[in-house]
């Protein structure tokens, strides 16, 4: 299960919006073994394309030298699908190399980039080219809890 503030699962989405017609795409990072997405982190899609997004090699080698002085990890990989739905291409899968990320993928097709427009905002564990989507939890703000349930406040 992917336990998300409102705060950041705001900021994808207007992120999404924001970057439609070409899709978004970023990170959200967290103290290693956590698995809390704390540090929002939006990248520029070196592709420029509303079919593919890629992060510029030097926006990415700055980021992991970043999170590794910072006791961070990659904790969201997402990005957006702006003609198809929040579920990964088989691009997707084969570049998905983080597998303890959970990789969230927002539509903004059929005038989902439209402020207040119902949005779909999802979550997926790719391992070995391996699908599996899970639950989204948005919470209003985490606590100081060791399990999911306890790291998180409604």
């Amino acid at each position: 299960m992917l336990i998300i503030d409102r705060e950041t699962h705001d900021a994808i989405v207007a992120h999404a919006r924001r970057d439609h017609p070409d899709e978004a795409c970023g990170v959200v990072a967290g103290p290693i073994g956590s698995d809390r997405p704390e540090r929002f982190i939006p990248m520029l899609n070196a592709a420029m394309s509303p079919t593919f997004y890629e992060f510029d090699s030097g926006d990415l080698l700055r980021l992991y030298r970043e999170m590794d002085e910072n006791d961070e990890e990659p904790v969201i990989i997402y990005h957006s699908h702006t003609s198809t739905e929040a579920y990964p291409s088989r691009t997707d899968i084969a570049l998905a190399s983080e597998p303890g990320a959970h990789y969230v993928l927002v539509s903004t097709r059929d005038g989902a980039h439209e402020e207040g427009a119902p949005i779909d905002f999802r979550s997926f564990r790719i391992v070995d080219g391996e699908v599996t989507e899970e639950e989204v939890r948005v919470v209003e703000r985490y606590t100081t809890g060791t399990t999911p349930d306890e790291k998180a406040e409604l």
